[in-house]
Order: structure tokens, then C-alpha cells, then sequence
């Protein structure tokens, strides 16, 4: 007797060309329902119904369709088991050989920005998960495709093995399909979590991507994994070593500074072990990032270098000057991607999305996780308070709102001082806002004499207002809500200082 296939998929990429391989190579026989039928029969192949075959129509517009014991009796049944073979027979069951099934998309759905939440129900699969789990279970006696990708190595399995799959193959792809429901309820209970004010249990599935050579430091273990189809997993490699752990830590950093200027001028950041060392703005990428590399050139060498608009030829003449670890844009010119492969060690990537990023950040404790939303509020400079007596003028409002942009990816306390939309002197992660303060104003030296000073939290004492003032900063922006604002603001009226207030702050430990 041929062998059956049960073909029952969302995502119809690779399935005509499947199934006919299956029918043409292999002598199978096809079982399907609904569109994918209607697919493999307009290619011209011998289709039965899940309905004919079951004797039962789909029903409740489709909702039931696959749920039904000629179908899942022919999935689980234990073919070396006398017992199970005698009830298959009894009941007209034909037991099954491969099972290749998707699900709705859900994630997909609910991403839309105007989805209802009847919509997003509708596109939650129950066929698809049971069919997938049932046959995962069975492994040892049927195979499960719950992925395009999987096709073509599932069709060179069987070439190479008379027409079996092994052991080893089936395994492999029960887990994958385990996976795939495991990831689709994470989903699901993450949608609910917020329908209701309840906190729902917090699942996370993620697909190891690549062994990477060490963590942190060479003693440490680690592994990449994906959780969604997106962001760096997706980005386009040109050139350069193998991505290290920092690498990918390093390289997040970078993307999310460069995210708060996807739009407007060119703009450019380098980073080291997270934190900016130099951002700027002009009116060409490479002005841009000559500025953020001169802004604190010494620990610019073996950075990340961020950009918010192709690579282009005078900004890869510049990028080539120098040691760096890596290069990250939405793109590169074919002339300036030649000129940079002179740096063969230099890993450049392209990530045309700059803007997509998880939506939460998760934190290891000893016996826990501790979840939380991620920092992308969008701060409005319009409903900022100047709370001191000489007021900002426009271009000092703009330098402000560059400033306080920079400042929210700079380690806590940070303290940011830019002139002309380019950091000049950047303090991160001291134990006192007071100290990061003195070692920005160091490194700004002289440029800072009229310059914009940031602070991601408020001021505690007037002391760095008098620091920053006696320095020769000119106006400030901080979140505020300290019970001594008022001094700080006295201060800066004394001092004739500029100060806005944010009514937000930007802690990042």
C-alpha cells in the first residue's frame, strides 16, 4: 500500500513542489483540507479531502475540520504494536507516514496596529497545534514538517535512505515541532496577559541559532538563539570575523542609540562595551561620524560603529582609517563596500530595520526572571517644563533634545555634554552624579563653554549645577522629581543657566 502524507498548511511556501516530490519519488498518497487542498489539486495532483476521507464535512467555518479519529487514529497509532494495527483496521483507519502542517499566524495578526481582539482569536489555531503535537509524539513512527525549511532535507533523507527516514531525523523534527506550539502558546498567553490586569505566567522559547566561541570572557559558555524571524538573526553579513558574544551586546547597544535618529539627518554612533563614547549629527554621514569619532578618539579605537543611513564612499575612506570590531547601517554602496573588504577582519553588517526591538527586557536572578517593558517611550520636548527664569532659545531647545536622546543609552549615572548635535564629554555608570559629571566636563574640556550638559536623573544637590555652571555649561536637561529641585533650579538662576525639565527619566543599570 503507498504510503500517506497529511498536508495541512498556513504558510504554502513549498508545498506544491513537496508534495509532488512526495507522489512522483516516493508513491505517497495525499490527504489535505481546505486551501491547501485546493493548491496541490490546482497544480494538478491527486488530492484526498480530510472530508471524504473522514466522511465529515468541516464545520463552524472551518474551525473543524482535522479533529476527528480517522485522522489522529492514523497519526498516533503505534505501527509496531498488533493491537493498535487491529483497532487501525477495524475502524478503516489508514495510518500515517509524514504530517506537514503550519499554523495560523498569530504573532503576525496581533503585530497590526489596529487588530480586534476578535480578530486575533480567530487566528488561533487548534487543529494545527493538536496535529502537530500528536505526530511529535509518534516520532517513532511518522515524521513532522512544521516548516517550510524543512522540505529539502526532509526530500534528501528519503533519497538517501530508500525512501525512510531515520530515526535521528524524526527525533530532530518532534523537537522542532514542540518548539514551534510551545512558541505559539508563549504568544497566545503573552496576548491574554494583556487583555487583563492579572500578570500571566512568563514563557520564553528561543531556537539555538549558533554556538558562539565564549561568552563575556573564554571560560564562559554560550549560545545565540533566535526568538523571532527578525533583528539580528536577520542581518546581512558582507564581511569580516565571526560575531562574538560582546560583538551581539555591543552591537544591540548600537542599534538602539541609532534608532533615536532612524530619521532626520545623518547621524552616527560609536560605542564601546555599550556605552556611546561619541554620537553626532550633520548634514553627511561622514561629517557625522568623523565628529563621533573625534569626540573621544582613544576609546573610538575597537569600537561599534552605528549609522543611520547607507555606508557610502567618503564614510567607508573613513571607517577604514581606523581598528574597529564593527560596522552596523540599513546598507553600503557597492563602491564603498569594495573599499571597506581592504579591512577583511572588520565585521560589516546590514540591518535595514534600525527600528524593530524586543518589546520587554529580562534580567537572570538567582531563582527568577524579572521582566520589564522596554525603555522606547518617545519623549516629547513640547511637554517639557523650563523651569528657570532665562529661557531656552530654539537651536538650545534642539540641543537639549539631542542631548537627553544620547543620554538615555548612556549607564547610569550618565551625564552627557554635547555642543553643535556632537557629544563632547560623556560620564557613565559612576556611583555619583556628581563624578559623572567631573569626568564629562574633563573630557569636554574647553568645548565645554557654552555647551548642553544631560543627566538621565535628577539632581539630588545643587552641586553638579554648579560644577557644570562653573565649567561653562549654559543649559541643562534633566527628568526632575527630586524633593530638592528647588534648589538645583535657585542654582541654576543664580548661575544664569538654562534648566528644562523632562518629567521622565532614563535609568539604564
Amino acid at each position: 500500500m503507498a504510503k500517506l502524507a497529511l498536508l495541512s498548511v498556513s504558510d504554502k511556501q513549498g508545498v506544491v513542489e513537496l508534495a509532488r516530490a512526495l507522489v512522483e519519488e516516493f508513491d505517497y498518497e495525499l490527504l489535505s483540507s481546505g486551501g491547501t487542498a485546493k493548491a496541490l489539486q490546482a497544480a494538478g495532483l491527486t488530492v484526498t479531502t480530510v472530508s471524504d476521507y473522514t466522511g465529515s464535512p468541516e464545520i463552524l467555518g472551518g474551525r473543524v475540520k482535522t479533529l476527528h479519529p480517522r485522522i489522529h487514529g492514523g497519526i498516533l497509532a503505534r505501527q509496531d504494536l498488533a493491537s493498535d494495527l487491529e483497532q487501525l483496521q477495524a475502524n478503516d483507519i489508514r495510518p500515517l507516514d509524514l504530517v506537514v502542517v503550519n499554523l495560523y499566524p498569530f504573532e503576525a495578526t496581533i503585530a497590526q496596529p489596529d487588530v480586534t481582539v476578535e480578530a486575533a482569536i480567530e487566528k488561533i489555531d487548534i487543529g494545527g497545534p493538536t496535529l502537530l503535537r500528536a505526530a511529535a509524539k509518534n516520532h517513532a513512527h511518522l515524521t513532522v514538517l512544521c516548516n517550510p525549511g524543512q522540505y529539502d532535507n526532509y526530500l534528501t533523507e528519503l533519497r538517501e535512505n530508500q525512501g525512510a527516514a531515520s530515526p535521528d531525523f524524526r527525533r530532530a523534527r518532534a523537537l522542532e515541532a514542540f518548539t514551534m506550539t510551545a512558541a505559539y502558546d508563549r504568544a497566545i498567553t503573552n496576548y491574554f496577559s494583556g487583555l487583563t490586569e492579572t500578570p500571566a505566567p512568563f514563557t520564553l522559547s528561543a531556537t539555538p541559532l549558533q554556538t558562539l566561541r565564549y561568552g563575556e570572557n573564554p571560560h564562559q559558555d554560550a549560545t545565540w538563539y533566535q526568538t523571532k524571524a527578525e533583528g539580528w538573526s536577520t542581518a546581512e553579513k558582507l564581511q569580516g570575523k565571526e560575531l562574538s558574544y560582546n560583538n551581539l551586546v555591543d552591537l544591540e547597544a548600537a542599534r538602539r542609540i541609532i534608532a533615536e535618529f532612524a530619521e532626520g539627518d545623518p547621524a552616527a554612533a560609536v560605542l564601546k562595551h555599550t556605552n556611546p563614547c561619541g554620537v553626532a549629527v550633520a548634514d553627511t554621514l561622514a561629517t557625522a561620524y568623523e565628529r563621533a569619532f573625534n569626540a573621544d578618539s582613544i576609546s573610538a579605537f575597537g569600537g561599534i560603529v552605528a549609522l543611520n543611513r547607507p555606508i557610502d564612499v567618503p564614510t567607508a575612506q573613513a571607517l577604514k582609517k581606523t581598528f574597529l570590531e564593527c560596522v552596523i547601517a540599513p546598507g553600503c554602496e557597492p563602491e564603498a563596500q569594495e573599499i571597506l573588504r581592504k579591512k577583511s577582519k572588520l565585521r560589516v553588517l546590514l540591518l535595514p530595520d534600525l527600528l524593530t526591538g524586543p518589546k520587554e527586557t529580562i534580567k537572570a536572578i538567582a531563582g527568577g526572571l524579572l521582566v520589564q517593558a522596554s525603555d522606547d517611550a518617545v519623549d516629547n520636548p513640547e511637554n517639557w517644563q523650563v523651569v528657570t527664569e532665562k529661557q531656552p532659545t530654539e537651536a538650545q531647545l534642539a540641543e537639549l533634545a539631542f542631548a537627553w536622546r544620547v543620554a538615555k543609552h548612556v549607564k547610569s549615572n550618565a551625564i552627557v555634554i554635547t555642543r553643535d548635535r556632537t557629544t563632547v564629554g560623556v560620564g557613565a555608570g559612576q556611583m555619583n552624579r556628581v563624578g559623572a559629571a567631573k569626568i564629562a566636563l574633563e573630557q569636554a574640556g574647553e568645548t565645554a563653554q557654552g555647551a548642553c550638559l544631560a543627566s538621565d536623573g535628577f539632581f539630588p544637590f545643587d552641586d553638579s549645577v554648579r560644577t557644570a555652571a562653573a565649567a561653562g555649561i549654559t543649559t541643562i536637561v534633566q527628568p526632575g522629581g527630586s524633593i530638592r529641585d528647588k534648589e538645583s533650579i535657585a542654582a541654576a538662576n543664580e548661575l544664569g543657566v538654562v534648566m528644562v525639565l523632562t518629567g521622565m527619566r532614563h535609568f539604564l543599570h
